[in-house]
């Protein structure tokens, strides 16, 4: 059996609350949204890749870089949306119902190529007949996270015929150590916790179809729009991986991203 095709989908809003213009900073020499793309393109089983935009300035700006850009609706609710209207449109031909999307953010620059592809292979895994219809990541927190950050979404996984599945996600550190709580400064105060880094895998079937599920109370509660999947009863895979990379959600990370770009670039 040949393997599905797979297409990678970069939600990118040129409005921001923290950070207005963001995929268009440039202090690298590069708009931001061009190191994520050049991040994906070196995943091995990505085969296309389209930024999914409602802004004609980010449009522009990633054709002039060769990328593909498409233009969406500007009321979509949140990325999942803009990404399922860009995969509405593309030919049954091309993707097929059991074609992969991924949805990589548009402001992780740091992105590692080989967790995109330990994403993909961990849904490609999964059984055709009762398997998970989408898939994500988990992984150990960094020293210098902090677990209370309610930026720093965490997750609880449990084991279904020995695959990994989600159990929660939240903003609050879970699970929470009843017993024997470790002080935040105590070396072990990240064990047992899980993070969760924003990159999500589905079906392409799966895909156009929980973009038409009510939104749910606890997504709500959080504003985390994977637990509609959730509460609606369908399962999410998880691929257990170590990732550093951050989001840049405020003018002060990308500055710290840039001087680690240059950094970078002075030792080569």
């Amino acid at each position: 059996m040949s393997t599905p095709p797979v297409i990678a989908v970069i939600p990118a809003r040129y409005e921001s609350s923290r950070f207005p213009g963001k995929p268009l900073a440039d202090k690298t020499g590069k708009p931001l949204i061009q190191h994520v793309v050049e991040q994906v393109r070196q995943a091995k089983r990505v085969g296309r890749i389209v930024v999914a935009t409602d802004d004609q300035r980010i449009f522009d700006a990633v054709r002039r870089f060769g990328s593909d850009a498409v233009m969406t609706r500007t009321d979509h609710p949140n990325g999942t949306s803009r990404i399922a209207e860009v995969v509405a449109g593309i030919p049954e031909d091309e993707l097929g119902p059991a074609g992969v999307v991924v949805n990589v953010q548009g402001d992780e620059p740091q992105i590692e190529p080989r967790v995109i592809d330990e994403l993909i292979d961990g849904l490609l895994a999964e059984p055709a007949d009762g398997g998970a219809p989408m898939a994500t990541l988990a992984s150990p927190f960094a020293p210098d996270e902090d677990p209370a950050d309610p930026n720093i979404v965490k997750l609880v996984v449990g084991h279904v015929d020995g695959r990994a599945r989600a159990l929660y996600f939240s903003r609050s550190a879970i699970p929470y150590h009843r017993d024997a709580p470790p002080p935040p400064e105590a070396r072990d105060a990240h064990k047992g916790l899980l993070k969760h880094p924003g990159l999500y895998a589905y079906r392409r079937a799966f895909l156009l179809k929980y973009v038409t599920l009510p939104p749910t109370p606890l997504e709500q509660a959080e504003q985390l729009e994977q637990l509609r999947a959730l509460e609606h009863g369908y399962p999410i895979a998880v691929v257990k991986t170590h990732t550093r990379h951050h989001g840049i959600d405020t003018p002060q990370q990308y500055e710290a991203f840039v001087a680690a770009y240059k950094e970078s670039l002075a030792g080569k």
